[in-house]
């Protein structure tokens, strides 16, 4: 419920409201107290990683501030063994939710294959769908031991 919320909010006023982090990030405290087994400092490195690159991106202004801490919270729950999966799964929906984007707009496509990519182009894609539902598709895929992604299944 708290990344669909950040997703509509994201989608809405192009922006993660800060109080979804921090209920990702309880979320995961709560979880950690209830089964300490299921979690190690690998989670934690998971999280530290995340946070470091995508504040990378966000510091090269290709996403928000919003979506790099969003990304590190949810980086938490999979741990380093799913974070490549969790960075590949939150990659591909994004380019799925930018072609979306392109396609109910096809002036801004032209012009941005007319500008060859200089300008601004008003607001870019909402990087916290992309990362809600890579999140939502990777722990589903766990929870039924589907073998999509191995090293979380």
């Amino acid at each position: 419920m708290v990344l669909t919320i950040a997703a509509v909010t994201d989608v809405r006023d192009r922006r993660i409201p800060n109080w979804t982090v921090l209920a990702c990030l309880g979320l995961f405290l709560g979880w950690a107290v209830v089964h300490p087994l299921s979690w190690d400092l690998w989670a934690l490195g998971a999280g530290v990683v995340a946070f470091a690159v995508s504040f990378g991106l966000y510091s090269a202004g290709l996403v928000g501030a919003g979506d790099s801490k969003l990304f590190a919270a949810v980086a938490l729950f999979t741990g380093m063994s799913g974070l490549a999966p969790l960075a590949m799964a939150t990659a591909l929906v994004g380019g799925v939710v930018a072609l979306v984007g392109l396609a109910m707009r096809p002036t801004r496509a032209l012009t941005l294959i007319n500008m060859k990519g200089k300008g601004d182009f008003g607001p870019g894609i909402p990087y916290g769908v992309a990362i809600a539902a890579a999140a939502a598709g990777l722990v589903w895929a766990g929870l039924l031991h589907l073998a999509i992604l191995p090293t979380l299944a």
